[in-house]
């Protein structure tokens, strides 16, 4: 292989020869993302093969770790003209005379796979991933996705790879026809042999010129059917049906225009705007002050977990599944054998399902070491607490830790409200001490509230934000203060929400109001999965902390009747089989009785006014506890919220959602409707700008 022909060439991509086989290899580290330069060294290699009768074919290849593994997103609110022109590369790329071949290694998503798409052939190694993800940005496939991809693998499964957005192995690729050839051994040498073998096939075999195999009503009326059970309320997967119908309808240049414009629209909804702003809000979560690449971490080889419940059983399995052993203790055996049987059962449901064979369950369960002696945790990396939510009780187990755990051992408590400072006080080493909340079903919830309590050294902190990416969990770090971040929120959430049926809504439409702006619960359905009984304890402990008398609202007296929710089959609700919350007769009645004796005189609710009054009771105790530094980030608290709440990433989170509506109108709002704007929110609605601003503006100070 020579050098590249131009070394003056300042674009992105690199010309080198093989013969009679053009070779344009894009350098964009670290990813090749689509972004500026790319195109034009593209365009660039492509004419000068044009040019040169002793070319007779081109390949184009990733530098580096991959292929192209998309569009950069950041290009995404560049002025068209300023933005990377992927559609006009792949234009010239399925007009050009001579034949092309994408060589893909690593991935090749969405502008990356359109790209290939636009080649007359494309080979790939086994281990390459191809797919297009945009629908998880909001947006779609806008280079020719929608209209190549059902061309070559049929309508049906381009519609499961876009509404998905999940990439598949080459190997299946190669199978349904979009991947040409597999590649074994070296991925270049493979693929100039490849193109040396079709230099001079003709005619070119251009996917445009396709039609769409399987194409039936059916096929399109069956995915609408099922977007609007798994997309529900979602703009881009509906673009998305349209436009592969359309392939299958049309003219490819029909409907190749008619993509660019459904591409803008979605581009420009709130809805794009949303998840765009929580994909970089995840990453910048991950970005903790004062913590750097060189803070020194300590290697968790071995866990130890206080507590076999349904809490400290889920975080054992997070364990398990990625190779660490656990030691798991309760203070009686029956205890310790039902958390054992359900831990065990979660695998072999799973195992049911085809997710892991049962090879795998043993192997997990072979990790586990069950035991009623918390001595046995002496040898044990890092140790969770997860009992029940009492300080007592955790004071008293740290106090004993203490004496038993190793020097270095991160000793975690997975409180969801307690003061960490309080907990950590009772041991010899606090700066070894730090909150971990993982949220319930621990083995199936993505979020991890990492707690940094005072002294709460960095090598702690640093460990267990590894930790959490070892594990699977987005870790997002917050300060202490009761609740913390989500569930400091939602307490305010839940306190709105029994004000608005005090004033004369019925829990179902205070419900359906959250439903409606997309959350799959409302709060009083939350509530009930949750078990009544446990807001019910957090109010009286808050109560007898400030020295006030115990609460007596109408949800406090439904618990007081013996109705904790799904847990006794009753709560708010009613629940059959199928866990469907019934609206219930004689609580609708104690809600009524509750009013009368208060003195209460019923009124209309709106579901507007209902969703507006709850939405923001999020975002205005989101402001205060930003301005009081216990979140680092807007951006944090959105995060919080998605991926431990339920708030619909589509909306970006209640920060984001806030920003959308106008912090100048959730102000208004806010006061409209009794309640009084945190001073963040206020001086931000004041000077025009949203919480994203106001986190780049911290992120630059």
């Amino acid at each position: 292989m020579s050098t590249p022909e131009s070394s003056s060439q300042p674009s992105l991509v690199q010309q080198s020869r093989d013969g009679d086989i053009l070779v344009l290899t894009i350098n964009n580290p670290p990813v090749n993302a689509f972004s500026p330069g790319v195109p034009e060294g593209l365009k660039a290699g492509l004419d000068a093969a044009a040019a040169d009768d002793s070319v007779k074919a081109v390949v184009i290849i990733g530098g580096g770790r991959t292929f192209v593994a998309g569009a950069d997103i950041r290009t995404f609110d560049m002025p068209r003209e300023q933005s990377p022109d992927l559609r006009g590369t792949i234009e010239k790329l399925d007009a050009f005379t001579k034949p092309t071949v994408a060589a893909i290694h690593g991935t090749a998503l969405g502008g990356g796979l359109e790209l290939a798409m636009g080649c007359t052939y494309r080979v790939a190694v086994p281990g390459a991933q191809v797919g297009l993800p945009e629908v998880k940005l909001g947006v779609l496939p806008g280079a020719g996705g929608t209209q190549r991809l059902p061309r070559v693998v049929g309508a049906a499964k381009a519609l499961d790879m876009m509404l998905s957005g999940n990439p598949i192995r080459a190997t299946e690729a190669g199978q349904l026809g979009l991947i040409d050839r597999i590649i074994d051994g070296d991925l270049l040498a493979g693929a100039v042999e490849f193109a040396r073998e079709m230099a001079d096939a003709r005619p070119l075999p251009r996917i445009s010129e396709r039609s769409v195999p399987g194409a039936t009503p059916d096929v399109f009326a069956a995915a609408r059917q099922g977007i609007r059970k798994t997309h529900r309320g979602q703009l881009s997967p509906s673009l998305i049906v349209d436009l592969a119908e359309m392939a299958a309808a049309v003219p490819f240049q029909e409907g190749w225009d008619a993509e660019a414009t459904k591409f803008m629209e979605a581009k420009d909804s709130p809805q794009s705007r949303g998840l765009r702003h929580i994909f970089f809000a995840e990453r910048e979560s991950a970005k903790i002050p004062g913590i750097t690449k060189d803070t020194p971490t300590t290697e968790i080889r071995s866990a130890g977990i206080i507590g076999a419940g349904t809490m400290g059983g889920g975080i054992a399995m997070n364990f398990l599944n990625v190779g660490i052993p656990v030691t798991i203790v309760e203070t009686q055996q029956e205890a310790l054998d039902r958390g054992l049987s359900v831990i065990r059962r979660n695998y072999e449901n799973t195992a049911r399902k085809g997710r892991m064979s049962m090879e795998d369950v043993e192997a997990r369960m072979a990790l586990l070491t069950p035991t009623l002696d918390m001595g046995d945790l002496k040898d044990a990396d890092i140790i969770i607490e997860a009992v029940f939510e009492n300080m007592d009780v955790k004071k008293d187990i740290f106090t004993r830790l203490d004496g038993i755990a190793k020097p270095g051992a991160i000793l975690a408590s997975n409180t969801s409200t307690l003061d960490v400072n309080e907990i950590a006080s009772v041991t010899s080493r606090p700066e070894s001490v730090i909150g971990l909340h993982f949220f319930s079903p621990a083995n199936v919830m993505k979020l991890l509230e990492i707690v940094r309590a005072e002294k709460t050294s960095d090598t702690v902190l640093a460990t267990s934000m590894a930790l959490a990416k070892r594990i699977r969990k987005v870790g997002v770090v917050v300060g202490v203060c009761d609740g913390f971040v989500g569930n400091r929120m939602v307490h305010r959430y839940g306190d709105e929400a029994r004000q608005i049926v005090e004033e004369g809504a019925r829990p179902e439409d205070v419900d359906a109001s959250m439903n409606a702006l997309g959350l799959p619960m409302g709060p009083f359905q939350m509530s009930d999965m949750a078990g009544l009984d446990i807001g019910h304890a957090i109010r009286q402990h808050q109560a007898k902390v400030a020295g006030q008398p115990k609460p007596d609202g109408w949800l406090d007296r439904i618990v007081e009747t013996g109705r904790k929710g799904q847990k006794t089959q009753g709560g708010i609700y009613d629940y059959d089989e199928t866990r469907r919350p019934i609206p219930n007769a004689d609580m609708q009645k104690l809600i009524e009785d509750y009013r009368a004796e208060k003195g209460i005189t019923p009124r209309e609710i709106t579901q507007e006014e209902s969703t507006k009054r709850l939405a923001y009771s999020l975002v205005n105790e989101g402001a205060k506890i930003l301005e009081e530094g216990i979140a680092q980030r807007a951006g944090d608290i959105d995060v919080i919220y998605i991926y431990g709440y339920g708030f619909p990433a589509y909306r970006g989170g209640p920060m984001q959602y806030a920003s959308e509506q106008g912090l100048k109108n959730v102000v208004a709002d806010l006061e409209k409707y009794g309640q009084t704007p945190a001073p963040l929110l206020k001086r931000l609605a004041e000077e025009g700008k949203t919480f994203a601003q106001y986190d780049a503006e911290k992120g630059r100070a």
